[in-house]
C-alpha cells in the first residue's frame, strides 16, 4: 500500500494491517502460510513452464484435477504434498530449498 494512502486511511481512524493482523496469525503460523503460497506457486509456474495442464498434472500425481486446483490455490493441501508435486516436475532438492526460503527460482 502507498504510505500516503496508508496515513491517510489511519487518519482516518483504520487500522492498517495484513492478513496476519487480521487473522491473529502467530509469526510461525504467518511464515507457514508464506511457506505453502510459495510452494504453491513453484507448482504452477512448473506445471505451466512443463506446459501441462491441470489435469495432465494430476494424472502425474495420481490425483484429481479439483485437487490440483485446490493445490495450486495452497488451500487444504500439506506441504509435503507441494514439495512432492515439484519433485514429479522435475525440482531437485536444491530448488526446493530455494522456495523455501524465497529466493528466486531458476527457470525451467
Amino acid at each position: 500500500m502507498e504510505s500516503a494512502k496508508k496515513r491517510k486511511l489511519e487518519a482516518a481512524g483504520w487500522q492498517v494491517g495484513d492478513a496476519s493482523d487480521f487473522l491473529g496469525l502467530t509469526q510461525a503460523e504467518s511464515e507457514l502460510v508464506e511457506i505453502k503460497l510459495r510452494l504453491a506457486a513453484a507448482v504452477q509456474q512448473r506445471r505451466s513452464d512443463a506446459g501441462l495442464t491441470q489435469a495432465q498434472l494430476a494424472k502425474r500425481l495420481g490425483t484429481s484435477q479439483p485437487r490440483v486446483a485446490s493445490m495450486l490455490a495452497a488451500k487444504d493441501v500439506s506441504i509435503d504434498n507441494l514439495v512432492r508435486s515439484l519433485l514429479v516436475l522435475g525440482a531437485d532438492a536444491a530448488e526446493v530449498a530455494r522456495v523455501l526460503s524465497g529466493r528466486k527460482l531458476r527457470t525451467a
